[in-house]
């Protein structure tokens, strides 16, 4: 019985450790987070290589390769699927059912779960047209509904309260009651930046237009569609930003934000081509269509602390692109004089000398354009030393000034630190806005741990001065025997020797101040008379005054 019941203790302890390791959304530090990012990855790339599986040309040289990946796909989903059904006793969902695990096979996730895997099971008993089993991966998808529904759910009781247009502001911004939805929108759009651009590159590659025109067409229709959706609903809900109040000036001020004037550049060049193509040939505008990958700005921090490094420091770049511009056209200038005789083909006139210029002081130098005449060549050698220095300027200023950004954000998150340790602990939402800054801060778990610990220790110190400048105010004028007025407290000097030492140092300091500023005379007289004084009293001072005992 004692083995059994071991047995009995050890599975339900690998069972809880599996469950709050993989599982459980309310650990923080957990692999649940890890893992859902891992099984929609691998949903995505089904999705990807269904479509791949479609174009011969990519298909049939790559079989087995494909044929790896759906296994490897379905080894994932069918452990996923076994280890769901093995702790559903520790999900708070199914732990109230009499049978857990049956409540959790008839429940709607565990049912896509299982459509996900099952016709490939059954495919080794009954036989299933090849083409109809890879159209049944698309199930696959389905699974993403077990992350979307919870943040659905989330983002709706977090936005009760809320109007049509605050929902929306929510979902398209990072605010309070975004919830998860939030990050899953944002993903959902950088997974549509990354394919459309990828189709853009590809469109340029004959041979792979010609097996895949229609699709990439479809691509780039539906990707319009979504950006121009994702435009629409953030200048729409704008005005929910205090900076945009006004329905109409704040709406057009948002659509001059950088952010807005790169969305509003990912679509237009398909609708321009669309409206226009038979005016203009407008084809040349599809290149514009990689200004998408720019969007991807809106969720880099290190982006947006540049554009604060570029704002500072604006001023001392536009100097140092001045002399940068300044030398650019005194070299080309000389060159053009040095060189328009020897080379007049190459050196035809000062804007072709100016190409050169560039690329001389930039230190590339193709050597397509290069001089041939003694003071040319010299003057090539001057420009290239100087290029070496000038043009690192800019790239000094920036690497200076990122540097000093992430200075100043670290410094503003310890001040925040501060703020949150005065009650002495760290609430968990406390807790997560310094995850938050750390993500934004790239800052690792440990450094985080090391910049609160260094902020608990300063804290501490700071702390203890207060207290201690407190109890010397105490000991002064806390309460107790009462001499010209001020008052000494007595129990805490008996109960804290160091202050009770620092006491005797102010008293002391009290007397070296009367002593240089009274009549020491007069002093020595009155406190020789016995009426006036005690013996102990007549001995520090004749010992402070030098005065007879």
């Amino acid at each position: 019985m004692s083995s059994s019941s071991n047995l009995i203790q050890i599975n339900l302890m690998i069972r809880k450790i599996i469950y709050n390791k993989l599982f459980n959304p309310n650990i923080k530090g957990n692999w649940h987070a890890s893992f859902e990012k891992f099984t929609i990855t691998i949903i995505l790339l089904n999705v990807f290589a269904l479509w791949a599986e479609s174009i011969p040309i990519i298909y049939e040289s790559r079989i087995e390769l494909f044929h790896s990946f759906d296994v490897f796909s379905l080894m994932v989903f069918s452990i996923e699927y076994v280890l769901r059904i093995y702790v559903a006793p520790e999900d708070p969902q199914f732990a109230s059912s009499k049978n857990p695990r049956f409540a959790y096979f008839r429940s709607p996730f565990a049912i896509i779960d299982l459509l996900a895997i099952l016709p490939f099971y059954l495919s080794a008993f009954v036989e299933i047209d090849l083409r109809i089993l890879r159209g049944l991966r698309l199930l696959r998808l389905f699974k993403l509904f077990r992350v979307v529904i919870p943040a659905y759910k989330e983002f709706k009781e977090a936005n009760k309260n809320n109007t049509f247009r605050q929902k929306l502001y929510a979902l398209v911004n990072p605010t309070e009651t975004s919830g998860r939805l939030h990050e899953i929108f944002d993903f959902f759009i950088i997974v549509w930046v990354i394919i459309s651009v990828t189709a853009v590159i590809l469109e340029s590659i004959a041979s792979v237009i010609y097996y895949v025109g229609v699709e990439f067409v479809i691509i780039d229709t539906v990707a319009v569609a979504i950006f121009s959706t994702e435009y629409l609903i953030r200048i729409y809900t704008c005005v929910e930003n205090p900076k945009y109040q006004h329905w109409l000036n704040g709406r057009i001020a948002s659509a001059k934000e950088p952010s807005n004037l790169i969305d509003l550049l990912a679509i237009l060049p398909f609708f321009l081509e669309s409206l226009l193509s038979h005016l203009f040939d407008l084809r040349f505008l599809r290149v514009f269509r990689l200004m998408r990958l720019l969007k991807l700005m809106r969720y880099s921090d290190a982006t947006k602390s540049l554009f604060i490094v570029c704002k500072r420091e604006w001023p001392v770049m536009k100097a140092s692109a001045f002399i940068m511009l300044l030398l650019v056209m005194l070299a080309a200038c000389l060159g053009y004089v040095f060189e328009h005789e020897a080379q007049p083909d190459k050196f035809e006139n000062i804007p072709q000398s100016i190409y050169w210029a560039v690329i001389t002081l930039a230190s590339v130098g193709y050597g397509d354009i290069s001089p041939v005449t003694p003071m040319g060549r010299i003057m090539t050698i001057v420009l290239a030393l100087l290029g070496i220095g000038i043009f690192a300027i800019p790239a000094a200023i920036l690497s200076s000034g990122l540097n000093d950004q992430l200075h100043i954000e670290r410094e503003a998150m310890k001040d925040e630190l501060y703020k949150m340790l005065e009650d002495g602990v760290i609430s968990p939402e406390e807790r997560e806005v310094i995850n938050a800054e750390a993500k934004r801060l790239h800052l690792s778990e440990g450094e985080v741990a090391r910049l609160l610990e260094k902020a608990k220790v300063q804290m501490g110190i700071k702390q203890a001065e207060l207290e201690k400048n407190d109890l010397l105010h105490k000991a002064i004028s806390g309460g107790g025997a009462s001499s010209g007025g001020t008052e000494l407290n007595l129990s805490l000097c008996a109960e804290k020797p160091e202050f009770a030492a620092e006491q005797v140092k102010i008293v002391i300091g009290y007397l070296q101040q009367i002593k240089q500023v009274a009549d020491q005379e007069k002093m020595r007289a009155y406190l020789a008379d016995t009426n006036h004084s005690t013996p102990l009293q007549r001995a520090i001072a004749g010992e402070l005054f030098k005065t007879k005992g």
